[in-house]
């Protein structure tokens, strides 16, 4: 089958058997590294590394290792039964991470949702509080759960009536939050890097704020880690760049490189909050997605890939610097680690599509940001690469604009 017949059959057979809950354009058939490459064999530069999915990069080598030697010998077995590779994965995570116990999901909506039943569950048991605060620009999810727990309205239309049991305050406002806090209260749940908002970073201030007012009132505060963890920031976890401890955090996207796996950790004094029955996954760390995960976590601790993403994220930094001083466009930059935006204003309807036309793809965020998720093995010369054409498709949409 030539090139074009087979993306139009892809396109047909989409159009006929799939639901239309995404807009596409190409389809893609290989990737290495940071490359992607179509149904014609052309490359494309992947700043969006699956939406922070494959942050070793695509088809990393020591991972696919790990799957193919793992399918060879055991795919799947209920969680009734032990599997060698679950527990060793829940010790890295928990040494790791905040220590505690780990529990094993398919997704970073269902360990979100894992942190919302955690947090009612411990609520129950002092003084049957249930209410969880959440930051306004925030998202934590699809499933009705976690729909209601995020903030922008246009999510959650035509789904209602929502879930009960959320407010939102305003994000690095310390006294918003103080201000939400009732005797109904049980938890804050905070991403320390907002990602779909618009790539906004916490303050120092307002992270360590809200650790001391959780502390004070009593109240669990959790860390949605599924887009600014796994060593996007230059952490292993995006709160570990604050110096706090969350009584629990959220983990999907990056924590298998591409096989689809989430997971969420509590603090040991939380353990028993969930007894056996209370909480459940049919596929949750299966003995496949757990090895590739233990590959990740090998090669981002002991394969100098987190070390090295500080260094990349302020060459990127420095690029993104040079290409707002020529494009006057460019209003803000907001970045941490290689996790980076751009507010462009109205452009951002145009700025991807004019990427995409050079071969380079990005994604948005909030109402007007181009969100940047490259690889954590991206190269200083693909970083020039991207922002060079970055340089190009600002240029032909500021000429465009109006038109």
């Amino acid at each position: 089958m030539s090139e074009d017949s087979l993306l139009q059959t892809t396109r047909d057979l989409d159009a006929k058997y799939v639901l239309h809950t995404y807009n596409r354009s190409l389809a893609f058939v290989k990737g290495e590294g940071c490359r992607l490459y179509d149904t014609a064999g052309e490359s494309y530069l992947d700043f969006t590394a699956g939406i922070s999915v494959c942050n070793l990069g695509h088809c990393h080598p020591a991972v696919t290792a790990a799957i193919q030697a793992q399918c060879a010998q055991l795919v799947h077995c209920s969680n009734i039964f032990y599997n060698v590779n679950q527990p060793r994965l829940a010790e890295v995570i928990s040494t790791h991470g905040i220590g505690g116990k780990v529990f094993f999901c398919n997704s970073g909506a269902e360990a979100n949702e894992g942190l919302i039943k955690f947090a009612r569950r411990w609520g129950s048991l002092h003084g049957g509080r249930y209410e969880i605060i959440c930051a306004n620009h925030c998202f934590h999810g699809r499933t009705l759960a976690t729909l209601a727990a995020t903030a922008k309205q246009k999510y959650r239309e035509g789904f209602q009536p929502d879930m009960p049991g959320f407010r939102f305050a305003e994000f690095n406002d310390l006294e918003s939050f103080r201000a939400q806090i009732n005797e109904k209260t049980a938890a804050i749940l905070i991403e320390a890097v907002q990602g779909e908002g618009g790539v906004h970073p916490a303050t120092p201030e307002f992270l360590t704020g809200l650790r001391r007012l959780c502390d004070e009132n009593n109240l669990l505060l959790l860390c949605d880690e599924v887009q600014c963890g796994m060593g996007r920031t230059g952490k292993l976890f995006a709160f570990q760049n604050y110096g706090i401890m969350p009584d629990g955090f959220s983990m999907a996207k990056a924590i298998a490189n591409g096989l689809p796996m989430g997971a969420f950790c509590l603090k040991a004094e939380y353990a028993d909050v969930f007894a056996p029955g209370l909480h459940g996954s049919t596929f949750g760390g299966t003995p496949l997605a757990c090895a590739a995960s233990l590959a990740v976590f090998e090669t981002l601790l002991h394969g100098g890939v987190l070390e090295s993403v500080p260094g990349k994220g302020q060459f990127l930094r420095q690029k993104l610097e040079e290409l707002q001083a020529r494009h006057p466009s460019i209003k803000a930059i907001r970045s941490l680690g290689l996790m980076a935006g751009l507010a462009v204003g109205e452009l951002v309807k145009t700025i991807p599509g004019a990427c995409q036309k050079r071969h380079l793809l990005v994604l948005t965020a909030g109402e007007d940001v181009i969100r940047l998720l490259p690889p954590l093995t991206v190269t200083e010369a693909e970083i020039e690469e991207a922002v060079a054409i970055l340089d190009s498709a600002i240029q032909e949409a500021e000429e465009n604009k109006g038109n």
